[in-house]
């Protein structure tokens, strides 16, 4: 199960934040976020009734999207979001016991990182994809200078701050993927609203070939 959400995240490596997502809005910003082309959507826990929203979503879009859990800090959270049908654990921090809880649980595993004492700790732990956050603050430069030593084929993606116009400039210093918060939801944004700003960064992506 997890090299095929692997591959699903390496066909379209965007994942959607959804922080502050209520359930009974859940499926339908899913929905258009899905349609916008999106394959990865994240619920963080400090969001209200996050294992409500996640389930809705699995049963919504099996098949259709990989569906996460964001701010994951502890293995009692690992438990709980396995439970509600969480395919990926996402943090914004590199804790070697909620990584190596999360592959025992069969999930893929993104923590954060800043630093690459913190990169390697969590690819030691068994971490699938590492999430450099917050990246608005490491910058492209921070990027670069990690990416030369990690081992190559490292998933690395960025998170904070991202925004269509620099999607390029930080798919050019080595960025695997990205992390898309605030920039395709927040609460109060209509599904509608949410899905053309998901579209906006697909199209960016698909930019990356000329």
């Amino acid at each position: 199960m997890t090299e095929d959400i692997l591959a699903t995240l390496d066909a379209l490596p965007l994942v959607a934040i959804l922080r502050g997502l209520r359930p009974d809005e859940a499926v339908e910003v899913g929905e258009a976020i899905v349609a916008a082309g999106f394959r990865c959507l994240e619920v963080p826990l400090n969001s209200p009734e996050p294992l409500d929203s996640i389930r809705r979503l699995r049963d919504a879009l099996d098949g259709r999207a990989v569906v996460g859990a964001g701010t994951v800090l502890n293995t009692e959270a690992v438990r709980a979001v396995a439970n509600a049908g969480s395919q990926i654990v996402i943090s914004p921090n590199t804790n070697p016991e909620v990584i190596r809880a999360a592959k025992a649980a069969g999930l893929v595993s993104m923590p954060g990182f800043f630093t690459p004492s913190e990169a390697f700790a969590a690819l030691g732990a068994g971490a699938d994809v590492l999430k450099l956050f917050p990246s608005e603050v490491a910058g492209p430069a921070g990027l670069k200078a990690v990416r030369a030593v990690l081992p190559q084929g490292t998933r690395v993606y960025a998170v904070g701050g991202v925004e269509p116009d620099s999607v390029m400039t930080w798919l050019a210093v080595g960025a695997s993927g990205f992390g898309l918060g605030s920039g395709v939801f927040k609460p109060g944004r209509s599904a509608a609203d949410s899905g053309k700003a998901a579209a906006a960064f697909v199209r960016a992506w698909e930019q990356r070939n000329g």
